[in-house]
């Protein structure tokens, strides 16, 4: 029986936000086909009737752009404009969705039976939930939520059901769409379905961009896709995906809306489904095909308990707020609105910049669970090389202190206050026994998980290999949920490791260092461009609220009471430090004249597997494949490593050794270092 969620008015963080409610609560006390088969009337954008799905085919084959770029394929390719017209047609035949009542009535039906066996509660701001209804009758509007698991579209378009508003189009990829009758079934409740990469198809984004524009600017539905555009495997932020923001942002730049209502949505999962599917992918395990056997396989987490969902709906974001003062709209006025052009700088770097902002409102307004306290605690005391795990009253302790300390750092913090801290923490250790265990009062990570027999039988046999990729899934799985909460403490840990490695205590060092630290971790965290000195302010402000630093005009001092945060700061980022001078070091060392991105992965995992194996490296999170590609793209961005055109189709990667060495040195705060002073409060 699923327990009650109870939320405290008193505590700061949740007074700050809207409240929440569980929506499962009402299902359990009533029949779910009444449910899937109650009276549904959205109110729609300005009271318009949608039209038919053949309707808005047509209207996207006959728009005055499409035409245009029909045209002008048909003169480079010398193909009949016949031809290309059909061909446009079969793009969009396969691309379009078919939204039928009838089959989201049906998935209603089934994943509220799912939903309530998996979950005990998915709780919604119903604040949001208003403002987003205000918002779809006033201007088109887009959704944005974040991207964390399968769960995430079928999850919103149940919840937009459920409280009667009007049902998404969703952006889906096309691997979607191989499912056998699910795929269709989709489609039927509102996906449709897109190739992950374009190339130069001229025909197709014409066709797609069409497609998308024209629903958004009739009001047909709510547009929604996924700014990361794939799921994030580590429960971190990707760095924004700008296609689909440009289409949707474009009929506002060129006139064609008043506005457009941007709506980032935060989807938290108190336990991912995919958590031991994930941590295998980043450690080069191939990704399953989407397929439905394979979603009849997954059959087994109806019988594991995932806790509970927390959706929160932000405040619908203003395109024409984002835009006042930034953009220049007159510029669309100079050539005719159907023909295609590439977007000007001004425009790219405003999407780019509010892509950013989308992220990070989404980020802010995802709510933690005690469990990425937990999970962050046990991480670092692992790494320290503490076997024997720690004690669970001393855990208890720990996570109370980093509560109160994420709530002074502003986090979205579910800790119920009304509950023993102990009882929160051993019910948080409970549900995530596939990754913890308590034994003797001690709590462990259960890190030899892949060495278990079957009762009677002998531990099989396993290599040292073997061994570290059992215990590293366990870690990664971890690290996921510890992610969660990288949003809050970022800044500050950039600010801590400054203040660790600046050989003075001068605070113009600090912030150059802070400034090195940000520029080369910026394809790992949402770090908005140019926005340095607001990140170390707001860096500053934190941990001088916390009591851990005094600031003045010239210094930065540590308090006494300052080392504890600092230390615990500085560990949550030491493993992305050790990942990339890992990566530094392979490049400098290891690298031979022909290696190209794709071989680039398992040769750099190798290395680190040969580190981790012989004791020198103690991070087995470092093996995931995700922080190896974003130390490369931070290496390639910042010149270190360069591409060089070959044969093949790939490139080879050219290292500037000198340059690599550097940034490795720098990293490992090899420059004279001294403590910092220490400030008496």
């Amino acid at each position: 029986m699923a327990s009650k969620v109870v939320y405290s008015h008193r505590d700061p963080m949740l007074k700050k936000r809207d409240d929440f409610e569980d929506m499962l609560e009402e299902r359990r006390a009533t029949s779910d086909l009444r449910y899937a088969l109650r009276c549904y009337t959205p109110a729609l954008y300005k009271g318009l009737t949608p039209c038919k799905s053949s309707e808005l085919k047509n209207m996207v084959l006959q728009s005055d752009q499409l035409l245009y770029v029909i045209n002008q394929v048909s003169k480079e390719t010398g193909t009949s404009t016949d031809e290309i017209e059909a061909e446009a047609s079969a793009i969009l035949e396969e691309m379009a969705h078919r939204l039928q009542l009838s089959t989201v009535r049906f998935f209603a039906f089934a994943l509220t039976k799912v939903f309530k066996t998996v979950f005990r509660s998915i709780c919604v701001n119903e604040e949001g939930i208003q403002r987003l209804q205000q918002a779809i009758q006033e201007h088109p509007v887009v959704l944005l939520p974040s991207h964390r698991s399968y769960m995430d579209f079928l999850l919103m378009s149940y919840i937009l059901y459920t409280y009667d508003l009007a049902l998404p189009v969703i952006a889906a990829g096309m691997d979607f769409m191989g499912m056998k009758i699910i795929g269709e079934m989709l489609r039927m409740s509102g996906a449709f379905f897109i190739r992950r990469s374009f190339g130069g198809d001229k025909l197709y984004w014409a066709v797609f961009s069409e497609y998308v524009k024209i629903m958004l600017k009739n009001g047909y539905a709510p547009v929604e896709f996924f700014l990361e555009g794939t799921r994030s495997r580590t429960a971190k932020s990707l760095t924004p995906k700008l296609g689909l923001l440009n289409i949707v942002l474009d009929p506002f730049l060129k006139g064609e809306v008043f506005d457009v209502s941007l709506v980032p949505v935060s989807i938290s999962y108190e336990r991912i489904l995919e958590e031991t599917l994930y941590a295998r992918e980043l450690l080069g395990v191939p990704k399953p095909k989407e397929s439905t056997s394979g979603l009849f396989k997954a059959r087994k987490i109806l019988s594991e308990d995932y806790g509970s969902i927390h959706v929160y709906f932000g405040q619908p974001v203003s395109a024409r707020s984002l835009a006042e003062g930034r953009v220049n709209r007159s510029q669309f006025n100079l050539i005719p609105r159907h023909i295609p052009r590439k977007p000007a700088e001004e425009i790219q770097d405003f999407v780019n910049d509010s892509a950013y902002r989308l992220v990070r409102a989404q980020e802010e307004n995802m709510v933690l669970k005690p469990w990425v306290l937990l999970a962050s605690l046990l991480l670092q005391n692992q790494a320290a090389g503490n076997k024997q795990g720690m004690q669970l009253e001393e855990l208890t302790d720990q996570a109370v202190w980093l509560r109160d300390l994420s709530r002074q750092f502003g986090a979205f913090l579910h800790w119920p206050d009304n509950i023993p801290p102990s009882k929160v923490v051993s019910c948080s250790l409970s549900l995530h026994q596939s990754l913890v265990r308590i034994s003797e009062g001690r709590v462990q990570l259960t890190l030899e998980q892949g060495g278990r027999a079957e009762p009677g039988l002998p531990l099989p046999a396993v290599t040292p290999e073997e061994e570290l990729l059992n215990r590293a899934v366990i870690i990664l799985s971890c690290a996921s949920y510890r992610n969660q909460a990288l949003h809050v403490f970022i800044r500050p840990a950039l600010l801590a490791s400054a203040v660790h490695a600046a050989s003075v205590n001068r605070k113009q060092e600090i912030f150059n260092t802070f400034s090195f630290l940000r520029n080369m971790f910026s394809d790992e965290f949402i770090l908005r461009p140019g926005a340095e000195v607001q990140d170390f302010e707001e860096a500053c402000y934190l941990l001088v609220k916390s009591g851990a630093l005094q600031i003045n005009q010239q210094q930065v001092l540590v308090t006494d009471r300052g080392h504890r945060t600092l230390a615990f700061l500085t560990s949550i980022l030491d493993p992305f430090v050790q990942g990339y001078q890992m990566v530094c070091r392979f490049l400098c060392e290891e690298v031979a004249e022909g290696l190209t991105e794709k071989l680039f992965v398992p040769a750099v995992r190798k290395f680190i597997t040969k580190h981790l194996l012989s004791g020198r490296l103690k991070y087995a999170e470092v093996l995931s494949s995700d922080l190896q590609k974003n130390a490369l793209a931070a290496l390639l961005r910042l010149g270190a490593v360069q591409k060089v055109r070959g044969r093949g189709e790939q490139g080879a990667l050219k290292v500037n050794t000198v340059m690599v060495n550097s940034l490795e040195d720098t990293l490992g705060g090899k420059l004279p270092t001294q403590k910092p002073v220490v400030a008496r409060l």
